[in-house]
């Protein structure tokens, strides 16, 4: 089986950097048509470069996913030269947080106006399109901490449940169009949001121990994901949240079955 996006057209936010960039990339490798936004003109800039650079197909365009205006506009270029948009993928996103007493409401309100109000826009403008053309494939990005949050993440945490919340009402609002909304959780990928392979070896130890599969995820784990929810393969999975965090957590305390493959005879972890 090969997944064939070949000639679809994908709208990916934050897609200047980290995953979304990756995201991007993926999925032009695929034959896609993918407008980059980001907040940052530059970095958007930069990135769709690359893309174009390696032959393919890369749109950019700055915007920032609170501004629905500049949504609108964006959008609505979008569809009018691709003749309509296929993909939407709600990768933009922020991660700050502290301790509830210490927590500054402007942090709150970033943390829920991009990761919430943000993914909100950007459906908003996007199904129309999609219903119009009785199909689309809307995927969002939530977090492992909207399944099990740590600590000093209030504000993070809250606003990826509710992406996870938001993700199943839309989805059952925009099923009698054939268009499917999924979210998606990664877990233990470095990124220059949350620094994991810059920690001290002592506390990448310490996390990685948390994993069923013992070594960090990559960009392009999250990145072929989505390549299968925007296919075809994935028409009949609408209203969940897919964890790609390598069974963080699957177990109470993955690091035993570690211990465990060493004494019977395995190499050493």
């Amino acid at each position: 089986m090969l997944i064939d996006l070949n000639g679809k057209t994908a709208v990916v936010t934050g897609a200047g950097r980290g995953i979304g960039k990756e995201i991007a990339r993926t999925l032009a490798r695929e034959g896609v048509i993918v407008a980059m936004l980001d907040n940052h003109s530059s970095l958007v800039q930069e990135a769709a470069g690359e893309l174009t650079g390696e032959g393919l197909q890369a749109l950019p365009y700055e915007c920032d996913v609170r501004d629905f205006v500049r949504i609108e506009e964006v959008v609505a270029d979008v569809a009018l030269k691709q003749g309509g948009i296929d993909i939407l993928v709600n990768n933009a996103g922020v991660a700050g947080g502290g301790p509830v007493e210490t927590l500054k409401e402007d942090m709150w309100d970033l943390n829920m106006d991009v990761n919430v109000k943000g993914t909100f826009l950007m459906c908003k403008a996007v199904a129309p399109i999609m219903k119009r053309r009785r199909s689309g494939r809307i995927i969002n990005a939530a977090s492992f901490a909207a399944i099990v949050p740590s600590y000093g993440s209030a504000a993070y945490a809250a606003s990826k449940s509710a992406v996870h919340q938001f993700t199943r009402v839309l989805a059952g609002e925009l099923g009698p169009w054939n268009i499917t909304v999924n979210c998606y959780a990664p877990g233990m990928i470095p990124t220059d949001m949350n620094h994991f392979a810059e920690q001290p070896p002592e506390r990448q130890e310490r996390l990685l121990d948390t994993l069923t599969l013992r070594h960090w995820g990559e960009k392009d784990d999250v990145a072929h994901l989505i390549c299968f929810l925007a296919s075809d393969f994935a028409g009949y999975i609408t209203g969940t949240m897919i964890d790609v965090s390598g069974g963080k957590l699957a177990t109470q305390i993955p690091r035993v079955a570690y211990e465990a493959a060493v004494k019977a005879g395995a190499h050493e972890f």
